[in-house]
């Protein structure tokens, strides 16, 4: 079963507003099964929106589209689909009663005339009540298509969808389609891509697929199955390979998780406090661990050492280190790892130093050089890493590279290394 998502509005043409709901919908048609192969926005104009829908149901079983449904003249959405249609507009009494009661509860005390235009329902239709504003959403089925109109604003859309659109849609297709992330980190797309290369080659149903994002490479599973314990079978042996390929490079199989939920999770786990010491990321990796709500029972401090001067003071950096090795090195991050836990008494602290440009780079010492220190029970371990990008990108990188190794360093000390987060 082929869906279409039309978004109508010239805000959204313009740039003006983010279109948050055609991701959202195209989301849940997934989930439903409904195959999307075509998504259009389109301005507040009748004879292009006209245009649009024809085409759209020419090619696909369901069209559902957001927005227009308001009060004003440049609401068209509903006028448009009920020509289109050929289905007449009426007064819907239950629509109007509905109205006024919503008026009913603000304080204002009269109706506007054009709130009445929401109350004129093509005959035929299936009615969706508003229970967060007055435009109702409506159901066009004819010959076989089925156009779903929606109100523009998601606070709206994303409650009617969810409680009132779902139960028709569902009965059009049986299967439901259910995807899987597995996050992954300390690799590249095209290495983890030709890791699993059989897999993708043998791939039928569950299919997988490799996103690349900063720092990390996410493999989205998408199964088609009868409902969520059946895709959960069909994931569980491909999961188990892709475990055994990658090992702890595996940090996360749930899309809403982030590398510093893991850690945080991590820490509490095992009852451990962090400190963070910082040169070239200036904060950034201290402000993603206390992103995350319940960190402070874990999280010690973070020491934000940019200069020179400042590594020795509050991290004891020994002045012949920098002198010899430089401040971007792996003995001054050694030092700085180590440093970290005297000066905060925490169980763990992870350094960072590096050049993340635009200047300050040599021959010996690029741009994109970044040494990442993490000390945890007297031990230190320290990787070098030379990134490629801006200087924020630079730094993003560090920053995620330091909460890997943070979670790596804590596996394997405390979980025997073989146990994934």
């Amino acid at each position: 079963m082929v869906a279409e998502l039309i978004s109508v509005g010239t805000e959204l043409l313009l740039g003006d507003i983010v279109n948050t709901n055609a991701a959202f919908l195209a989301r849940q048609c997934a989930a439903l099964g409904l195959s999307v192969y075509h998504q259009s926005v389109v301005g507040d104009n009748e004879e292009r929106l006209a245009e649009v829908l024809s085409e759209a149901m020419e090619r696909s079983d369901v069209v559902i589209l957001s927005g227009g449904l308001g009060p004003t003249e440049d609401d068209l959405t509903r006028e448009t689909c009920a020509r289109v249609m050929d289905m007449p507009l009426e007064e819907d009494e239950h629509t109007r009663r509905r109205i006024r009661e919503y008026f009913s509860g603000t304080s204002q005390k009269e109706i506007p005339e054009s709130n009445w235009r929401q109350a004129m329902v093509p005959r035929g239709a299936s009615v969706l009540d508003n229970d967060n504003g007055t435009a109702p959403g409506l159901i066009l089925e004819k010959n076989h298509k089925m156009l779903v109109l929606l109100p523009g604003p998601p606070a709206e859309l994303i409650p009617m969808f969810q409680k009132k659109a779902v139960p028709y849609l569902r009965r059009l297709q049986p299967e439901v389609i259910l995807s899987q992330t597995v996050k992954l980190c300390g690799i590249g797309e095209s290495k983890a891509e030709s890791r699993i290369q059989d897999l993708i080659d043998a791939q039928t149903n569950p299919t997988i697929a490799t996103y690349a994002g900063t720092g990390e490479v996410h493999l989205r599973l998408t199964a088609k199955a009868r409902g969520a314990e059946q895709a959960e079978k069909m994931f569980k042996p491909l999961i188990k390979e892709i475990r055994k390929r990658f090992g702890t490079a595996v940090y996360s199989l749930k899309e809403e998780e982030t590398m510093e939920m893991v850690v945080v999770r991590l820490l509490k786990k095992y009852e451990l406090t962090v400190t963070t010491a910082e040169s070239c990321t200036g904060g950034m990796l201290a402000a993603r661990i206390v992103n995350v709500p319940g960190s402070s029972e874990v999280f010690s401090q973070g020491l934000v050492t940019y200069s020179n001067k400042s590594k020795r003071r509050l991290l004891d950096v020994n002045k012949a280190t920098l002198k010899k090795y430089t401040a971007v090195s792996k003995e001054t991050a050694r030092e700085m790892a180590m440093g970290g836990v005297l000066a905060s008494d925490a169980d763990i602290c992870v350094a960072v130093t590096g050049i993340a440009g635009p200047d300050g780079g040599t021959e010996e010492k690029p741009v994109g050089l970044v040494y990442i220190a993490c000390c945890i029970r007297e031990s230190v371990v320290v990787e070098k890493h030379q990134f490629r990008g801006n200087r924020s990108r630079i730094r993003e990188l560090a920053v995620i590279n330091g909460l890997d190794l943070l979670r790596r360093c804590i596996l394997d000390h405390y979980a025997g290394g073989g146990h994934h987060s």
